[in-house]
C-alpha cells in the first residue's frame, strides 16, 4: 500500500512538472515571436529610413556640391545590403544613421535654397514621419525583449529557458549621447 501511494505521489508530481514544463516552454515560444514580430515592424521602418536616404542625399548634393565628406559617411553608412544584414547589424548601422541624418540636416541649415525645394522638404517630412515611426517600434520592441529577458532569466522559468536554449535578446538602446537627440528636421 505504501508503495501504491509513493508511486502515486512520484506521477502526480512528474506530471504536474510536465504541465510546468510544457506551459513554460509554450510561454516562451510565445514572448520569442512576440519579439521577433516586433523587431519585423521596427524593421520595415529602419528599411524605409534606408531606402529615403539616397534620395534625401541626392537632392543635397545638388545644392552642397563641396560638402561631399558630409554626404559621404551618410552613403558609407548605407554601404552594406539592407537584406544581407543580422539584426544585430541593422540595429547598429540604424544607430549611426541617426547620427549622420542629423549632419545633413545641420548642412541643410546653411543652404536657405535647399531649405525651399520642394522635393527636399517632401522628402524630409516623409524621414520625419518615419522617424517618428521607428521611435514608437523602438518602445514597443524594447518593451516586448524586457518581457522575454524577464522570463528567460526569472526563476524557476530560467530553467526550462535554459533547457531549450532561449537567448537573451538585444534591446535597441542609444550608446552616443549625441544620438540621445531628436534627430530634427527644421526649415
Amino acid at each position: 500500500m505504501m508503495g501504491l501511494i509513493i508511486a502515486a505521489v512520484i506521477i502526480a508530481f512528474l506530471l504536474i512538472m510536465g504541465i510546468y514544463v510544457a506551459a513554460t516552454y509554450n510561454s516562451l515560444v510565445n514572448l520569442k515571436n512576440t519579439v521577433e514580430e516586433a523587431f519585423a515592424t521596427m524593421d520595415v521602418y529602419l528599411k524605409k529610413r534606408w531606402d529615403l536616404i539616397p534620395n534625401i542625399v541626392e537632392s543635397v548634393k545638388g545644392y552642397a556640391k563641396h560638402e561631399a565628406q558630409t554626404l559621404e559617411k551618410v552613403i558609407s553608412a548605407r554601404s552594406v545590403r539592407y537584406g544581407d544584414m543580422t539584426d544585430e547589424q541593422k540595429l547598429q548601422t540604424n544607430m549611426q544613421l541617426s547620427r549622420e541624418l542629423a549632419s545633413i540636416n545641420v548642412l541643410a541649415e546653411q543652404y536657405p535654397d535647399l531649405k525651399a525645394n520642394q522635393n527636399f522638404l517632401d522628402l524630409n517630412r516623409q524621414l520625419n514621419e518615419t522617424e517618428e515611426d521607428i521611435a514608437n517600434a523602438r518602445k514597443y520592441y524594447n518593451a516586448v525583449v524586457r518581457n522575454y529577458n524577464n522570463k528567460i532569466e526569472m526563476f524557476p522559468s530560467s530553467i526550462v529557458a535554459n533547457m531549450f536554449k532561449f537567448g537573451k535578446r538585444q534591446m535597441f538602446v542609444i550608446e552616443d549621447e549625441a544620438e540621445k537627440e531628436a534627430v530634427k528636421v527644421r526649415f
